[in-house]
């Protein structure tokens, strides 16, 4: 679709497009978008005041190049479109193209193609119109062509080499080669659908931040990359978590698992790379602080609205004593009047097969004469231990022994390529675990490290 206009009506054609939006109205709200808003708007009242129009020209830029767009404005807004939580995102995620509302699609394709005709405008037009402000003198002519400019290349690099966003630079390449955005709307709905809409299509990864009255999932941007073909061994422990994230992913009953053991072998790694395994099918995964525990009820009444599947995921989890937030946590676990949504499971990791401390004097009260001790102590000291028997499924990370430990080692210098010889790289690896952590895949990729950034200093070295 090709946007031509006279150089007069290009600020009031672009000023009412953007007010006129109504299903993509949040998109108007953006930084950049919104700076651009007031630009032109002011562009278009006569006799408009040139020092204001350059200022306002200069906070577009300026919001533009802190946007990290690094200077493309119509990727920017490209962006804003495919992660924005409207109406017709919304209702894509859980309908077919056929089964849209048209008035929703009316609406949406006139939003789109009106965004495209902002895209199209670019920073010689808006230049062109500040050169007709009347009684310009030499210095504000020449101060008008060296304002900064942006382009309307469409980069996408920052998507492609994030393995869980690899979906969206298609999308975005079909926009920016379109001749009419209006006419993406069933590519649009069918991503929404796979992907789901807003900061939930945009991240993997969340973490629960309780802090206001309302607390909000917090997407994080850059999430651990391990896959699953990075772990080596422990693959039998790994396939129980599997399997049964493959039976949630499909609708079919699946439980709550903790992943117990010694620390370093790789607990969170596995639960982190079954995410980014699955991310494609509708997984995603929020990480609860164990001092937001009581925000159980608040996170599920977000997750419970949405189509995907997410874990609900806590690491290092272990209670003291006098803690009561294990109560909410057992609440979520069994159900409690508001049952866990059929979208949502549970992971934990730990280094404690019993979740809640447990102390001698727990066990010394079961026989105590003492009158300020609980009459039901073996009643009080069974719920303790009996939280992580609450975990549907348990699953078993032991350190490693001297032979396992030596096969991660190899299996991760192998697949950086390192080339050293064997008997050199077990006596090192054997040292390396006695000086510093132990036995553990963490250890040995550790371990890893070091070996791999010496060799590479000695390569590099004169």
């Amino acid at each position: 679709m090709d946007y031509k206009y006279s150089d007069l009506s290009l600020a009031k054609k672009a000023t009412f497009a953007l007010a006129s939006l109504s299903v993509y109205r949040q998109v108007k709200k953006a930084p950049v978008i919104s700076s651009f808003y007031r630009l032109v708007k002011h562009l278009g009242t006569p006799g408009f005041d040139l020092l204001e129009a350059a200022e306002l020209y200069s906070d577009v830029y300026f919001s533009l190049m802190s946007s990290g767009r690094y200077g493309s404005f119509e990727e920017y807004i490209i962006e804003r479109i495919i992660f924005d939580d409207n109406p017709f995102s919304a209702m894509s995620e859980n309908r077919s193209f056929e089964e849209m509302d048209k008035g929703i699609l009316t609406a949406a394709a006139n939003d789109l193609n009106a965004l495209q005709m902002i895209s199209a405008v670019s920073c010689e037009e808006i230049k062109k119109l500040l050169l007709k402000s009347p009684a310009l003198t030499s210095f504000e002519t020449q101060a008008i062509a060296s304002l900064p400019t942006w382009d309307s290349a469409c980069c996408g690099p920052v998507y492609k080499d994030r393995p869980c966003l690899r979906h969206i630079p298609p999308l975005m390449d079909a926009l920016y080669s379109s001749e009419s955005w209006g006419k993406c709307l069933e590519r649009l709905c069918g991503f929404h659908y796979k992907y789901g809409r807003g900061d939930v299509c945009r991240y993997s990864a969340f973490v629960w931040d309780g802090s206001g009255s309302t607390g909000a999932l917090r997407g994080i941007e850059s999430p651990d990359p391990v896959r699953l073909s990075d772990l080596i061994d422990y693959e039998e422990e790994r396939s129980e978590v599997i399997d049964n994230t493959v039976n949630f992913l499909k609708g079919y009953p699946a439980n709550n698992v903790l992943l117990y053991g010694d620390r370093g072998t790789g607990k969170s790694s596995s639960v982190k790379a079954i995410l980014n395994e699955y991310h494609s099918s509708g997984l995603r995964l929020v990480e609860i602080p164990k001092n937001a525990l009581m925000d159980f009820p608040r996170v599920m009444g977000i997750l419970q609205k949405r189509m995907q599947k997410f874990i609900i995921f806590i690491d290092d989890l272990s209670f003291e004593d006098s803690e009561e937030s294990y109560t909410a946590l057992k609440a979520a676990l069994e159900g409690g009047v508001e049952s866990r949504p059929n979208n949502v499971l549970i992971y934990a990791t730990s280094n404690r097969r019993h979740l809640i401390k447990e102390k001698f004097s727990d066990r010394n009260a079961l026989n105590s004469l003492n009158h300020d001790d609980e009459v039901r102590a073996s009643d009080s000291m069974q719920e303790k231990l009996s939280l992580a028997d609450r975990f549907g499924i348990t699953v078993v990370f032991s350190s490693p022994d001297k032979h396992k430990f030596l096969n991660i080692v190899e299996g991760l210098v192998q697949k950086r390529g390192i080339i050293v010889d064997k008997e050199y790289l077990h006596k090192e690896a054997l040292k390396w675990e006695l000086w510093y952590n132990g036995r553990s895949p963490r250890t040995a990729k550790q371990f890893a490290d070091w070996l791999e950034g010496t060799q590479k200093n000695r390569e590099s070295s004169p």
